[in-house]
């Protein structure tokens, strides 16, 4: 695998990773017991965390790059493993 195509990878993975993390831990003005300001959204989360967040996200992105990187580079799975494809030769 080359550079470019890691670091593309990486990228998609990390930004596909960020959309599920974003949703954890959110709460709007109406959950947290506040009131909503005029011209803001009722939606809108009070306190994102978006560090911690872009951390968590980088981290599991990381973890989730490097058993793809794993698996590709040294193929521990390979389409004879997996024996609901038919593709294994019968006995």
């Amino acid at each position: 695998m080359s550079l470019v195509s890691a670091i593309a990878i990486y990228f998609i993975i990390w930004w596909v990773t960020l959309f599920v993390v974003l949703p954890f831990g959110v709460r709007n003005a109406h959950e947290a017991g506040e009131a909503v300001l005029d011209g803001n959204e009722a939606g809108a989360p009070v306190k994102p965390m978006m560090w911690r967040k872009v951390l968590v996200t980088t981290v599991l992105a990381s973890v989730i790059f490097a058993l793809i990187y794993g698996q590709i580079t040294q193929g521990w799975i390979g389409f004879d493993d997996l024996p609901f494809l038919g593709l294994a030769p019968k006995p």
